[in-house]
């Protein structure tokens, strides 16, 4: 495996060449100059599409970033995490995500091997899952399920949130989700007014079953259950389910064991809806919806591992990320899906690019001397056109954007969807083609040459937006990959749950507590910033 700096490589002596001004014409003047460039740069996978032909690159350019993705071994990258070597090198395990929906060929053997324990978690949430969308499964007083809270935060609040709000649809009648994340009480109070606590069922989802924020709240919640339905606590948490890689934490709760799910540590939390983390998912959408979510990210894996870079859909996405990032200035990434149902898939994805390219130090540990990471950010359409969009088409920063569709979309109707779509498809032409002349006033001109790329999914199935989720993972992981940092850790992190520990509760004893910060939790602890004074 590839150790060394992407800057070392010929390749990048080349992009950086070819990003001089000038060095590649307008994109309106490389579509004047080939007629087919729409259909040779676009490609299927599935019921997925993808028209890159909007972006500033030519063959050239294409070309050079293929062979950087050659120089650093980027295939190579890809058939260690395929295979399982420990690419999470600073934790020293692997990254098997792609273990968890059958698209990976890592010990899936017999009884005791990786695969038969994914299974094997598998029908458990297909037991459990079905018992209590058929009713089944009851409340400690005899009711059935009538709404569900999934507790968590991170990739164990937002991948799931993401699909179930995405997959609405498909949801099951008579059971609400609802997804309690952010520790400030005034959330969850608000959502425990609404609820009937006969029928509530609450998963609490964390890996290692310490994360503040998530106890707090399930704690919260467990005492409300107990006062509503006047049982003793012990008797409430027969309505709760833990999900976790730390089985006896989610015990020592109070979680019975035959109620614990298990997860596995090397399932980092923006991959882990994949796994029984995705139980909520498939109590709302129905198991045979997560299998096909499964089934449609495991699509996506095996183009991912047998198409050729020139042709795979992760790896241009990347490049592309690579060339804008690193050799055009780019600092950010704007997604902007036209499909109200994919507002929160902005968010995860946000987590997912961001909390793994967040480094500045190389996989093995030398200080970089390039930038990595984009900030991903956007809204849906059409409202962002009304916000962020002026900034796109005529600010100082040069912002690449993904457009994201459904081609078909049978809980709209045929007027509003061919509004929608026609307006995604003018920005992405306005962005591209500007406005310019001596007749237009320069406050009105459009500089153009604005890049984007537009994803078209055949329609929003749980089976096609596992395939779109999982090709962002990929495009994520070559990104790391290319700039040979370990997208799988997440130090950053840490230091601010030290620093929380210690002021809330005194532990943490080596946490930096600055002036500015003792003073301001007097300020918090006083209730007013005069009282200090005098």
């Amino acid at each position: 495996m590839a150790r060394r700096s992407p800057t070392q490589t010929p390749s990048w002596a080349k992009l950086h060449n070819l990003a001089q001004p000038g060095a590649v014409p307008p994109m309106p003047a490389l579509f004047a100059a080939d007629a087919s460039r729409a259909e040779r740069y676009s490609l299927q996978v599935g019921e997925l599409f993808l028209d890159y032909s909007k972006n500033r690159v030519d063959g050239r350019v294409f070309a050079a970033l293929l062979a950087l993705a050659e120089e650093m071994d980027l295939a190579g990258r890809r058939d260690a995490m395929f295979a399982g070597d420990n690419v999470n090198v600073s934790e020293s395990r692997p990254a098997l995500h792609v273990a968890l929906r059958g698209g990976s060929g890592v010990d899936g053997g017999g009884p005791g091997s990786l695969g038969a324990g994914i299974q094997a978690q598998l029908a458990r949430v297909r037991e459990f899952s079905e018992a209590v969308r058929g009713g089944g499964y009851r409340g400690v007083t005899g009711r059935p399920v009538t709404d569900v809270v999934n507790i968590g935060i991170g990739g164990s609040d937002m991948g799931p949130r993401m699909v179930c709000s995405a997959l609405r649809e498909y949801g099951q009648p008579g059971i609400r989700c609802h997804f309690v994340a952010n520790v400030d009480g005034a959330e969850i109070n608000r959502l425990l007014e609404g609820l009937d606590p006969h029928g509530t069922l609450v998963i609490v989802s964390s890996k290692s079953f310490t994360t503040h924020e998530t106890l707090l709240n399930a704690g919260t919640v467990l005492a409300w259950l107990a006062r509503s339905l006047g049982v003793p606590r012990e008797q409430a948490l027969g309505q709760f389910v833990g999900i976790t890689a730390n089985t006896a934490a989610a015990r020592q709760f109070g979680i019975a064991a035959g109620r614990i799910f298990d997860i596995w540590d090397w399932v980092g939390g923006r991959y882990s809806l994949w796994s029984a983390i995705g139980l909520p998912i498939a109590i709302y959408v129905g198991f045979e919806g997560f299998a096909a979510l499964l089934a449609g990210a495991r699509e996506m894996d095996r183009h991912f591992v047998e198409a050729p870079m020139a042709a795979n859909m992760p790896v241009i996405l990347a490049l592309l990320g690579i060339w804008y990032r690193n050799f055009l200035g780019a600092s950010s990434q704007a997604v902007v899906p036209y499909c109200e149902r994919l507002g929160n898939l902005v968010g995860h994805l946000q987590q997912l690019d961001m909390e793994s390219c967040g480094k500045s130090v190389s996989i093995s540990g030398e200080p970089l001397d390039y930038p990595t990471g984009s900030v991903i950010w956007g809204q849906t359409g059409t409202n962002g056109q009304h916000s962020f969009f002026q900034l796109i088409h005529q600010g100082t920063d040069l912002i690449p954007v993904d457009f994201i569709a459904a081609i078909n979309d049978p809980a709209s109707d045929p007027r509003h969807h061919d509004a929608l779509l026609a307006h995604m498809l003018a920005q992405g032409a306005a962005l591209m083609h500007g406005r310019s002349g001596e007749q237009v006033p320069a406050s009105r001109r459009h500089p153009g040459n604005r890049p984007s790329n537009t994803l078209l999914l055949s329609e929003l199935s749980p089976h096609n937006l596992g395939a779109l989720i999982a090709l962002y993972e990929h495009k994520v992981f070559c990104q790391a990959s290319l700039w040979n940092i370990n997208p799988f850790d997440q130090w950053g992190v840490e230091l601010g749950k030290v620093i929380a520990g210690h002021l809330l509760d005194g532990t943490g004893a080596q946490a930096p507590i600055d002036p500015s910060t003792h003073r301001l939790r007097q300020i918090l602890r006083h209730g007013r910033p005069w009282a200090l004074e005098g």
